[in-house]
Order: structure tokens, then C-alpha cells, then sequence
């Protein structure tokens, strides 16, 4: 944890936490004593977080743990993305594997999750979805249930390296994300596919940083390429289950 005050509550269930950075060496290596396990969640500073997973894979070798896993993308091709913070995934998933160390790369499919922000949050009830999507498929799923399939993957004892693709069962389109807020709500919603210029200009009227805004737009530009229309049944395998479906996602999202 970079704040341990965050970490109350799992302090008070008996997790040991450690404090400190992906910059911070000393305390990676403090993390990693008598450690089996480690789990490197990337990061989200764009100009820095190749170099910071770098380090924890540089003290996890040290420490010699037995398996290091990341939590990566689920991209058809990252020759042609748009969104080039994804470029980082892949870098980071080749320096794992030049390590040496035994691995398990969790390549996710977009979170469920985002359809709020990329459509607007309630607001698309009034106004609608506007983004630059065209006819492009994602196979959505929950960030909760990936996170509980990773878990699941984590809590067996890992042989060899291994790489799974955790998406929905199903890919659907924005049109599809449309007709379930119509059906839940009772409200007309459209979509419109916007082109990715405009729909930037949009985000950054709404207040939201250049950054920010290029990455979503990034993000929806490559689901319109089709980078994210694949599916995998390896996210129902560690659930044991199928996972959440769209109306049913939407609904508890957005409390319909």
C-alpha cells in the first residue's frame, strides 16, 4: 500500500500490508521476503510504468519467488493500436518472460465497469451514447469477477507458464449497450458513433483532462478496429461460472 490508512479494514482481518512504491526498490524488496507469490498490478503512470514493473520483476528475481503474474490486456493486435498506453502491457509481459521467472499473464478484456464513464454516467439517459465505437464489439466483463477469477487462478499451485485471456462469454456493441439501457430504464437511449475528434472535444468540455480524454478515446477507437472482439471461455473456467451478461452488468452498475 502507498497509504496504509486505506488498508484498515484488511489490517483488521489479519493481512500483513507493506508500505512503499514500484519506485521505491527497498520496499519491493521488503514486500517480497518468504513471499510464493507475486501479483503486479500495472500501473498507471503513463511515462514511468515500464520502468516500474521492471523493478518489481528485477526484485522479484532477486528474491527468487516462485511465480510472478500480471494483470495485462486482452488486444488482437498491438501493432495497430491506437491507444498507445497499451504498448506498456506488452513490453512488460516480454521482459516477465525474458526474466526467466514461471509466470501467469491475466490478459483482461475492457471492464464492464467503463461503460459509465465512456457513455456519461447517467447523463446518457438524456443525451444518449455518443462515441467513436462504429460497429466494434467488445466482450465486456465485470472487474469484480476478474478479480475473483485471479484470485482463483493465484490460490493453485502454479505449474509452468501460463496465459489466460479473461473476457466475457459474449462481445456486444454499443448499439447492444444501448438497447439494454432502453430496455432497464424505460428511457429511449441511442447511439451514435462519433468520430474520434469530436468525442474528445466532448470529454474535454465536460472537464475531463487532455490525458484522460485521449485515452478514452483511444480506448473506443481501437474497440471500433475490432481490438477487443475476442472471447475466451477461460474467465467462466476460474469462476465456475458463466460471467455477468450485459443487462445484468448494467443493472446492478447502474442501480436500475
Amino acid at each position: 500500500m502507498r497509504d496504509e490508512t486505506k488498508a484498515a479494514s484488511l489490517i483488521k482481518q489479519g493481512v500483513t500490508i507493506s508500505v512503499g512504491t514500484y519506485d521505491d526498490m527497498k520496499s519491493l524488496n521488503n514486500a517480497m521476503q518468504n513471499i510464493e507469490t507475486v501479483l503486479l498490478i500495472a500501473g498507471t503512470d503513463e511515462k514511468n510504468r515500464v520502468r516500474q514493473h521492471q523493478n518489481v520483476v528485477d526484485v522479484a528475481r532477486k528474491a527468487r519467488i516462485q511465480r510472478i503474474a500480471y494483470t495485462s490486456r486482452a488486444l488482437k493486435d498491438p501493432s495497430t493500436l491506437v491507444n498507445r498506453l497499451m504498448e506498456g502491457h506488452f513490453q512488460t509481459e516480454e521482459y516477465i518472460k525474458a526474466s526467466g521467472l514461471p509466470h501467469t499473464l491475466f490478459r483482461n478484456v475492457l471492464y464492464m465497469d467503463a461503460i459509465q464513464q465512456f457513455v456519461g454516467g447517467d447523463a446518457v439517459f438524456e443525451r444518449g451514447i455518443y462515441v467513436p465505437a462504429g460497429q466494434g464489439r467488445v466482450a465486456l466483463a465485470l472487474r469484480s469477477e476478474m478479480g475473483e477469477a485471479i484470485a482463483n487462478a493465484l490460490a493453485e499451485t502454479g505449474e509452468g507458464n501460463i496465459t489466460y485471456q479473461l473476457t466475457g462469454y459474449e462481445s456486444y456493441s454499443f448499439y447492444d449497450v444501448a438497447t439494454a439501457l432502453t430496455n432497464l430504464s424505460g428511457k429511449l437511449v441511442t447511439y451514435t458513433p462519433a468520430e474520434p475528434a469530436a468525442f474528445e472535444a466532448q470529454l474535454i468540455g465536460r472537464g475531463l483532462p487532455d490525458v484522460v480524454a485521449r485515452r478514452i478515446t483511444g480506448f473506443i477507437t481501437d474497440i471500433a478496429n475490432g481490438q477487443e472482439d475476442s472471447i475466451s471461455p477461460d474467465l467462466e473456467k476460474l469462476l465456475g461460472r458463466k460471467p455477468t451478461a450485459l443487462k445484468i452488468g448494467l443493472t446492478v452498475l447502474y442501480n436500475l
